[in-house]
C-alpha cells in the first residue's frame, strides 16, 4: 500500500493516485484490490500454544537450579527418598501455572483492537451507496460519514460539512477535531494536526463528510499500533532481574561450597571420591532455598489482593513489586490527570471576570446565549448528548439553575444558521413575543468580534469603541495563555425572523461576554503529584494535546513549578528532528511532552529507561498501548480506558484515579521490603545449615541428618518466611527515595546481615552440639543421639527467634514491635509446635531419629537459641551508633 503523505496532497491528487473517483470503485475493481491488499482487519499475530507458554516458564535460572536439585536429591538417596524432589517440583509447577495464567497481554491487546472496528460502513460502489462489512473495504473506496459513525479505515476527506471527529483514543486530545479541507497541512504534522484526514476507530461527533480510503488493516494508524504491540520487547521487571541475579549468586556460591567440600573430603580426610561426591551434592541441595520462588509468588499474590481493595487491579504479579521501585511516572494527560470533560472555568460578563462557581443571574445574556446557540440534547434521564464543548455550556447553565428545556418552551427556537468551519459561528433565532425575536450567536472571538458594534453599559446599549475591542482581545489572549478554550457570546433583537444569511443575521451584534473552558485537572491529582515528588518519584506528562494546554495543566498540577521560566515542554515535532542518541542527551531536561504520536511515546519511555530509570506509564487510549507495554509497568484506566490500553497494561486503575498509583507505589515498596526480609531470613538460615554441615564435616562430626534439614526447611523456614512477607508497612516508607533499577535484594545492609547472621547461627548450633558431647548427662550410648537432637532443636528454635530479628535490618525488635502482626505470631506458634512434636510426642522420635531431652539439655538449647536475639540486638545497636542505618 502506498506510503504517500495524503494529507499534504489536494483531493484531486489523492483520488488520482488511488485511481478512483467520487463515484467510487466498481465491484470488480474493489474485489481485485481486496485480493491485493487483504481484508481491512488487524493481524492477530502468531499465538503461542498453552504448552509452549508452559514450557517457557522453565527458562528461568532459579527454576533450572531447583529442577537440578530435585534430580540430585533423588540420586543422592539412591532413589529411596523422593520427598525433597516432590516438594521442589511442586514449587516449580505452581510457579509455571502462575506464569501461564499471567501470559497473553499482547494477544489481549490485539483482540481488543480488532473488536473496536466498526461492523459496517456506507460505501459508494458502481455509482450508488451501499452498506457493507467494514472488513471488505479497500483503498480507493469512497465512504460517507455522519455524526455517530465510527471511522472504518484511514481516510483523506474530500467533502466536509461542519464535520468534527473525536480522536482522543489516538491523539489524547479531549476536544473533537474540526475538520477543514482549506488548511495546508505540513509534512511533519502529527495526527492531531492533520485536519483533512479521518482515522480508523475515531468517532464522528458532529456534521457530515465524504472521504476516500487511503489505508486499511495493518497499514492504518491503528494497525501500526497493533504492529508495535506485537513487536514490542518485553521489559524484565526489577523483581525478575533481582531474582535472576540472586540465582546466579546462589549458583556460584553453592558450586564453590560443594567443590571445596569435595576437595577437603577426598584429599585431606581421605574419603572415597564417590562417597564424598554424594556428600557434596547433598550439601548443595541443602543450600538451595527451594521455597523462595513459591514464597515470592505468595507475597506478590497477597499484594494484588490488597491493591484490588484499593482500586488497583494487577494483571501481572511482578508488577506489584515493580511499583515500589518506580522512579518515573509518565502519565497521559487526558482522562488520567484531567477529567476528559470540557468544563467552563471562567466567565466574563457585565464587564467583570468571574469564576464558574460564582453566582450568575438567570437573565444574564452570556448565560442565555451559550445555552440557546447550542445543539446539545438532554435525554429523559438528564444526560447531556452532543459536542463536548456545547454540553459543557449547558452543564454550566444547569449548575446555575438555568433549566434549558423550560427556557426553550418559553422562548422556542424558530430558525438557525448552523456552525461551519469558515464562519466559525453558530446562530439561533428565538421567539420572545409575536413582535420580538432574539438572535443568539456564539463563536470564535477573533471572528465574532468583527461583527459586534455595541455593548451594554448599565441599562443602555452603547457603541463599542476601539479601546473596548483591544480590552476584549487582551482578555481573550490572557485566558488563552491559561490554556482555556475561549468562546464569545453576542446577540441582537429583531421584530421579525431575520433572513438566514450570515451577512445580515450575524451583523450589528451586541457583545454579551466570553467563556473560558478547559478539560480540568482531577482534584486529587495535584496532591498525588506532590506525594510522588516527596517520595523521590518524578512525574512527567506525555500527551497528544497542544503545548500550551499541556504546560498550563502541568503547572496547575505541580509537575512544572508555577514560577519556573525554563522551557520544560518538548514537542513531537522537535522530537522528530532528533536521533535517539541526540534525544538521550536532553531527555532529562523535560517534564512535559506535547503533541506526540504513539511512536514518540515509546521513544520517550525507552530514553528514560536508558537513563537507568524504572518507568511507570499511565494511559487510557489506543495510542498509549505500545508505550504501556514498553514501560516497566503499564497502568491502564479502568473506566475511561479502551480495552486496548487495558490489555497492554500490567495494572488497571478501577477508579481512574491518579492518586491510586501512589497508594500502589507504597504497597509495592512494602512488598519489596518484605521480600527482602524473607530472603534475608531464608538465606541466613540456609547459610547456617550449610556452614553447620560443612564445618561439622571438617571436625568429623555427624551433626544433622537429611530428614532434619528437610523438616526445618519445611516448618521453621516456610511459615515465618510467609509471615515476614505480609508484615505491615514500615513507617516513613514514602519519604525514602526509590531504590531504582540498580538496587538488589542484598542492598541496604541485607547481604552483610545474611553473612554474619548465618555464621552466628552455625556457631551457636555447633556450640550446643559440642557442649552436649563434652557434658553428656545420659549414658555414653545415648550421648550422640542427645547431641544430635539438641543440635536439631537449637537450629529450629534459632531460626524461629531469628525471624523476630529480621523484622528490620537495623531497628531493634522492640522498636518495630515484636508481636505487632497476628499472622507472624501465629506462624511462629505453629512452627514451634510442629518442631516440638518431633521431639516431645512419643513415636515421632523414631521417625526423626531423635531422643527425648531432659530439663538440663532443654536449658542449653534455649540459652543457645535466645542468644541469637541478644547478639543480633547488640550488633544492630553498634550499627545504629555508626550511622549505618542512615546510609
Amino acid at each position: 500500500m502506498s506510503k504517500e503523505k495524503f494529507y499534504t496532497q489536494s483531493s484531486d491528487e489523492v483520488l488520482s493516485s488511488l485511481s478512483t473517483t467520487k463515484k467510487g470503485l466498481t465491484t470488480s475493481d474493489a474485489q481485485a484490490r481486496l485480493e491485493k491488499y487483504g481484508k481491512n482487519e488487524l493481524d492477530a499475530g502468531e499465538k503461542k500454544s498453552l504448552l509452549a507458554k508452559f514450557l517457557e516458564q522453565f527458562k528461568d535460572l532459579m527454576i533450572i537450579i531447583l529442577i537440578i536439585a530435585a534430580i540430585l536429591s533423588v540420586v543422592t538417596s539412591g532413589g529411596k527418598d523422593i520427598s525433597d524432589a516432590i516438594i521442589i517440583m511442586a514449587v516449580v509447577i505452581i510457579n509455571a501455572v502462575f506464569g501461564v495464567y499471567q501470559e497473553g497481554k499482547a494477544e489481549a491487546a490485539i483482540d481488543a483492537l480488532k473488536s473496536m472496528s466498526t461492523p459496517s460502513a456506507r460505501v459508494r460502489r458502481d455509482g450508488h451507496v451501499e452498506e457493507i462489512s467494514s472488513d471488505l473495504l479497500v483503498p480507493g473506496d469512497i465512504i460517507s460519514l455522519e455524526a455517530g459513525d465510527v471511522v472504518p479505515a484511514d481516510m483523506r476527506l474530500i467533502e466536509v460539512n461542519s464535520l468534527k471527529i473525536e480522536e482522543a483514543a489516538l491523539t489524547g486530545e479531549s476536544v473533537p477535531v474540526e475538520k477543514d479541507l482549506a488548511v495546508t497541512v505540513a509534512e511533519d504534522a502529527g495526527i492531531g494536526d492533520r485536519v483533512n484526514m479521518a482515522y480508523q476507530n475515531s468517532n464522528v461527533t458532529y456534521g457530515r463528510g465524504l472521504g476516500v480510503i487511503v489505508a486499511t488493516g495493518m497499514s492504518t494508524e491503528v494497525g501500526k499500533i497493533a504492529s508495535m504491540l506485537q513487536n514490542a520487547e518485553e521489559t524484565d521487571t526489577p523483581l525478575k532481574q533481582n531474582l535472576n541475579n540472586l540465582s546466579k549468586i546462589l549458583t556460584y556460591a553453592i558450586l564453590a561450597i560443594a567443590a571445596v567440600t569435595f576437595i577437603i573430603g577426598v584429599f585431606v580426610q581421605g574419603h572415597a571420591p564417590l562417597e564424598e561426591l554424594m556428600t557434596s551434592v547433598a550439601l548443595a541441595v541443602a543450600a538451595i532455598p527451594e521455597g523462595l520462588p513459591a514464597i515470592v509468588t505468595i507475597v506478590l499474590a497477597l499484594g494484588t489482593q490488597v491493591l484490588s481493595k484499593k482500586n488497583a487491579i494487577v494483571r501481572k504479579l511482578p508488577a506489584v513489586e515493580t511499583l515500589g521501585s518506580t522512579e518515573i511516572i509518565a502519565s497521559d494527560k487526558t482522562g488520567t490527570l484531567t477529567m476528559n470533560q470540557m468544563t467552563v472555568e471562567k466567565v466574563f460578563t457585565n464587564g467583570a471576570l468571574q469564576d464558574a462557581t460564582d453566582d450568575i443571574s438567570f437573565d444574564d445574556m452570556t448565560l442565555r446565549v451559550m445555552n440557546f446557540a447550542n445543539d446539545t440534547k438532554i435525554s429523559q434521564d438528564g444526560k447531556l448528548i452532543g459536542d463536548p464543548t456545547e454540553t459543557a455550556l449547558v452543564q454550566y447553565g444547569l449548575d446555575h439553575n438555568f433549566e434549558l428545556r423550560e427556557a426553550l418552551k418559553a422562548e422556542p427556537r424558530v430558525a438557525e444558521l448552523p456552525f461551519d468551519s469558515d464562519r466559525k459561528l453558530m446562530s439561533t433565532i428565538h421567539k420572545i413575543t409575536d413582535n420580538e425575536y432574539l438572535v443568539a450567536v456564539k463563536g470564535a472571538p477573533d471572528q465574532l468580534l468583527k461583527r459586534i458594534s455595541k455593548k451594554v453599559v448599565g441599562d443602555d446599549v452603547v457603541a463599542m469603541t476601539e479601546a473596548d475591542r483591544e480590552e476584549i482581545l487582551a482578555l481573550n489572549k490572557s485566558l488563552a495563555k491559561q490554556a482555556l478554550r475561549v468562546l464569545m457570546m453576542a446577540y441582537k433583537y429583531d421584530d421579525k425572523v431575520p433572513e438566514l444569511e450570515s451577512e445580515t443575521l450575524e451583523n450589528d451584534l451586541i457583545f454579551a461576554g466570553l467563556i473560558g473552558m478547559i478539560d480540568p485537572e482531577r482534584k486529587e491529582a495535584a496532591q498525588a503529584v506532590h506525594v510522588a515528588k516527596e517520595a523521590g518519584i518524578r512525574p512527567i506528562m506525555i500527551t497528544g494535546d497542544h503545548q500550551d494546554t499541556a504546560e498550563a495543566i502541568a503547572k496547575r498540577l505541580g509537575i512544572i513549578d508555577e514560577g519556573d521560566t525554563e522551557d520544560h515542554v518538548f514537542t513531537g515535532a522537535e522530537l522528530n528532528e532528533l536521533s535517539d542518541e541526540e534525544f538521550q542527551k536532553v531527555v532529562t531536561r523535560y517534564s512535559v511532552y506535547a503533541r506526540v504520536s504513539p511512536e514518540h511515546k515509546v521513544r520517550i519511555v525507552r530514553a528514560w529507561q536508558n537513563e537507568g530509570k524504572v518507568v511507570a506509564m499511565t494511559g487510557d487510549g489506543v495510542n498509549d498501548a505500545p508505550a504501556l507495554k514498553t514501560a516497566d509497568i503499564g497502568i491502564g484506566m479502568g473506566i475511561t480506558g479502551t480495552e486496548v490500553s487495558k490489555g497492554a497494561s500490567d495494572m488497571v486503575l478501577a477508579d481512574d484515579n491518579f492518586a491510586t498509583i501512589i497508594v500502589a507505589v507504597e504497597e509495592g515498596r512494602k512488598v519489596f521490603s518484605n521480600i527482602q526480609k524473607t530472603i534475608q531470613y531464608l538465606l541466613s538460615a540456609n547459610t547456617a545449615e550449610v556452614l553447620t554441615i560443612f564445618l561439622a564435616t571438617l571436625f568429623g562430626w555427624d551433626v544433622l541428618l537429611p530428614v532434619h534439614l528437610l523438616w526445618i526447611n519445611l516448618v521453621t523456614d516456610t511459615f515465618p518466611a510467609i509471615a515476614l512477607g505480609v508484615e505491615p508497612t514500615e513507617p516513613g516508607i514514602m519519604t525514602h527515595k526509590p531504590r531504582g533499577r540498580k538496587a538488589s535484594f542484598f542492598s541496604g545492609g541485607v547481604l552483610s546481615s545474611i553473612i554474619y547472621q548465618g555464621l552466628l547461627q552455625a556457631a551457636l548450633v555447633l556450640g550446643v552440639y559440642g557442649a552436649a558431647l563434652i557434658w553428656p548427662v545420659h549414658s555414653g550410648h545415648a550421648m550422640h543421639a542427645d547431641a544430635l537432637t539438641m543440635a536439631f532443636a537449637t537450629l529450629g528454635l534459632i531460626q524461629l527467634f531469628h525471624a523476630f530479628n529480621v523484622k528490620s535490618v537495623y531497628q531493634s525488635i522492640f522498636t518495630v514491635g515484636p508481636f505487632s502482626s497476628k499472622t507472624f505470631n501465629w506462624s511462629i506458634l505453629v512452627s514451634f509446635i510442629l518442631l516440638g512434636v518431633t521431639i516431645i510426642v512419643p513415636g515421632f522420635n523414631k521417625i526423626f531419629h531423635v531422643s527425648h531431652l531432659d530439663g538440663y539439655q532443654w536449658a542449653i538449647v534455649l540459652i543457645g537459641s535466645v542468644a541469637m536475639i541478644v547478639i543480633v540486638e547488640i550488633v544492630k545497636a553498634i550499627q545504629r551508633a555508626m550511622g549505618l542505618d542512615k546510609k
